[in-house]
C-alpha cells in the first residue's frame, strides 16, 4: 500500500494525537468548566476506552501503511491513565516512530519523569496560564497551586526531556500575564507558547472578542521584550515561531482563531474510546474501536482509516470568522480529543 494517506486538500496524514483518557485532575475553565464536569458528570467506563494493545496497533499500522512519525499522547490529563510509561514504551518499539510527545499540565510529573523518558518519551508539553498563584488556582478550578507545576517542569528537565510551556490566552482572565509569563522564561531553554482562546467543543462558552489575537500578543512582549520572526522548523507547524532579539531564544504563538493554518494541517486525533477525528473543532468522530475489535486484519484497519482520510476537507479554522454570527454547531469536547 501507497504509504501516503492524502486529504480532499491534498494534505497528508503525518502525525496522531492519542488521547488516552477523559479524565483529568484540573478542571480548567477553557476545557473542563468544574460547574460542568462537577462530580455527576459521567465519564467513560474502562470497557469503552481503548486498550494499550488496541492504541499500539493504530499507530504501528499508520508508520507502516501511512508514513506518520510522530505521536503525541494527550487526555484529559494523561498521566492519569494508570502505567502510561508501558503505552510509551510499546510505541517506542514501532518502526519508523521518531517523536513521542505528551501533552500534560504537569502536576503528576515529579517521580514519573525518569520512568517516561526511559520508555522512550522525547517531550512534554506543559499547560500553564499565569505565574500568579491565586489566579492560577481559580483557572485549574482545583485549588492546585503554580509550584505543582513548577515541579513538573524542573523533574522533566532534571530527567533530560524537552519541555515546551502553553499558555492559553483568555481576555478578561489572563491576558495581563503575558508579559510575567515571557520574562519568567525569556532566559531559559524552555520554549513559552501563548495559545489564542479557540472554541473548542461546547462547555467552555466561547465568544470572539475573549480572544486576544496572535497580532495582540505579539505587541505586549515586543514592546518590553523585542522580538523578531524565526522561519518554521518544519511544514505545518502549529506555532509561529519568534526570538528574543537579545539573546536568540524562542517564543511561540499559536493563532488557530485569527490566523489559521488549516492548509498545512496533517494531524489526526484519536479518541479515548477509540474515534478518529479529523479535525480540532470536528462535530464527529469515525469509530475504529469495532473495526479493531472484530477479526478484521491490519490491511482492512488500514484501508477504513484510508477511506475516512480520503473523505477529509476540514478547514474549521480557516472558515470560523465568516460564521461568528450563525448558530454554534456542535463539537467534541477538548477532553475527549486533547489539544
Amino acid at each position: 500500500m501507497n504509504k501516503f494517506m492524502t486529504d480532499k486538500l491534498g494534505r497528508p496524514l503525518r502525525d496522531l494525537r492519542i488521547s488516552v483518557t477523559d479524565r483529568c485532575n484540573f478542571r480548567c475553565r477553557y476545557c473542563m468548566p468544574p460547574e460542568i464536569f462537577d462530580k455527576n458528570f459521567k465519564f467513560l467506563p474502562k470497557k469503552e476506552i481503548l486498550t494499550f494493545e488496541e492504541i499500539t496497533r493504530v499507530s504501528n499500522i499508520l508508520a507502516e501503511r501511512a508514513g506518520i512519525k510522530k505521536l503525541r499522547i494527550t487526555g484529559g490529563e494523561p498521566m492519569m491513565r494508570h502505567n502510561v510509561s508501558r503505552l510509551i514504551s510499546m510505541l517506542n518499539e514501532i518502526d519508523n516512530i521518531n517523536d513521542i510527545a505528551m501533552t500534560t499540565n504537569g502536576a503528576l510529573l515529579p517521580g514519573h519523569t525518569e520512568g517516561l523518558k526511559q520508555a522512550g518519551l522525547n517531550r512534554v508539553t506543559i499547560s500553564l496560564d499565569s505565574l500568579n498563584d491565586e489566579k492560577f488556582r481559580y483557572i485549574n478550578g482545583r485549588d492546585i497551586s503554580v509550584s505543582k507545576v513548577l515541579d513538573g517542569i524542573e523533574a522533566a528537565e532534571d530527567a533530560g526531556l524537552q519541555v515546551k510551556i502553553n499558555m492559553v490566552v483568555k481576555r478578561g482572565m489572563n491576558e495581563e500575564d503575558i508579559l510575567p509569563m515571557a520574562r519568567h522564561f525569556k532566559d531559559s531553554k524552555i520554549i513559552l507558547r501563548f495559545i489564542e482562546y479557540m472554541d473548542v467543543g461546547n462547555a467552555n462558552g466561547w465568544k470572539l472578542d475573549h480572544v486576544v489575537s496572535k497580532k495582540e500578543i505579539f505587541s505586549i512582549i515586543n514592546k518590553e521584550l523585542p522580538i523578531e520572526p524565526a522561519d518554521p522548523n518544519y511544514t505545518g507547524e502549529v506555532a509561529d515561531r519568534f526570538v528574543f532579539k537579545d539573546n536568540g531564544n524562542e517564543i511561540g504563538i499559536i493563532s488557530s482563531v485569527t490566523d489559521a493554518f488549516c492548509s498545512t494541517c496533517s494531524r489526526a486525533r484519536l479518541s479515548a474510546d477509540g474515534k478518529l477525528v479529523t479535525c480540532l473543532f470536528a462535530s464527529g468522530g469515525h469509530d475504529l474501536r469495532d473495526i479493531l475489535r472484530s477479526d478484521a486484519d491490519d490491511e482492512e484497519v488500514a484501508e477504513h482509516i484510508r477511506q475516512i482520510w480520503e473523505k477529509r476537507d476540514d478547514q474549521y479554522s480557516a472558515e470560523r470568522l465568516k460564521h461568528t454570527d450563525k448558530k454554534q454547531i456542535r463539537k467534541i469536547e477538548m477532553s475527549h480529543i486533547g489539544g
